[in-house]
């Protein structure tokens, strides 16, 4: 399973298209996402202060979009990323798929693993 954060209004819209593309994937050729220990850092980083958090739980095995585990593109600039140094991330290279989406849930009902 990997892990995506968005918002309410995002998820919304992609399940009235079927698909979900942020806009990342075109401005950056892929959908960041996290491994579940990944999770509270890149929330620290970048969402902390985001209303409506939601994060979409993907199965691998259902996703149609290729995945590769890459470095993080992030590192610098006011929302500083702090990643071991072979730490990889995985990138979603096109679209999720609805189905592959195995659960939505709130940042505030979120059950991290410890």
């Amino acid at each position: 399973m990997i892990y995506h954060i968005t918002t309410e209004k995002n998820w919304q819209i992609a399940r009235e298209l079927g698909e979900y593309k942020p806009g990342s994937l075109k401005s950056e050729g892929f959908i960041h996402c996290s491994t579940e220990a990944q999770l509270p850092k890149v929330i620290e980083a970048f969402y902390r202060d985001i209303p409506n958090i939601v994060i979409l739980s993907i199965s691998l095995e259902k996703l149609e979009s290729p995945v590769k585990w890459e470095d993080p593109v992030h590192l610098q600039g006011e929302n500083r990323l702090t990643v071991a140094e072979t730490e990889t991330f995985p990138h979603i290279y096109g679209a999720i798929n609805l189905e592959a989406v195995e659960k939505v849930t709130s940042l505030a009902q979120f059950q991290f693993n410890r």
